[in-house]
């Protein structure tokens, strides 16, 4: 009888800027890979240019097997796994599956949250990344960063997220 070896999305983190780099070096070492992208229109001093722009800035999420863990570790650019709970953080397919959607559409907008950020203890909405239509509660933040108190399978989850990833219920 065969074994199947089970696969797990993962989340990388990446040197700045390298994300489509190694997106492309994972591919060619034939490791499944994602970077999503999103396109945007950026103004130069005498022209304006549209341009694909990673959706997740420094990560790249790549489909492995734990025997392929070095391989990916071993492309220029990998900085390291993303972490929760001392080990590599396991992506549902589903949440990947979500943000594929979301990109999909081409309706799809990237909110930008006011310079005020958030107040203590409002309830918000994730609208990226991997907790992307979870709720939750904002235990502190600023015009950048807020810290969210996630409840997830009876367990409390303090989550550091983007302003911009984040709006108010």
């Amino acid at each position: 009888m065969e074994k199947t070896i089970a696969k797990k999305w993962f989340a990388l983190y990446t040197k700045p800027r390298w994300e489509k780099k190694i997106n492309t070096a994972l591919l060619k070492k034939g490791i499944e890979s994602w970077c999503p992208l999103q396109i945007i229109e950026k103004q130069w001093s005498d022209r304006k240019k549209i341009i694909e722009e990673p959706l997740f800035r420094s990560y790249v999420f790549v489909r492995i097997s734990a025997e392929e863990k070095n391989n990916v570790l071993n492309t220029d650019g990998v900085l390291n796994f993303v972490y929760y709970l001392s080990k590599p953080a396991v992506i549902k397919d589903e949440e990947v599956n979500n943000i594929r959607m979301y990109l999909a559409d081409k309706d799809a907008r990237i909110s930008i949250i006011s310079e005020e950020g958030f107040m203590q203890g409002e309830k918000i909405k994730i609208n990226f990344g991997v907790f992307m239509d979870k709720e939750g509660t904002v235990l502190k933040g600023s015009k950048k960063k807020i810290f969210v108190q996630l409840q997830s399978l009876g367990q409390v989850m303090v989550v550091e997220f983007p302003a911009e990833y984040l709006s108010p219920i």
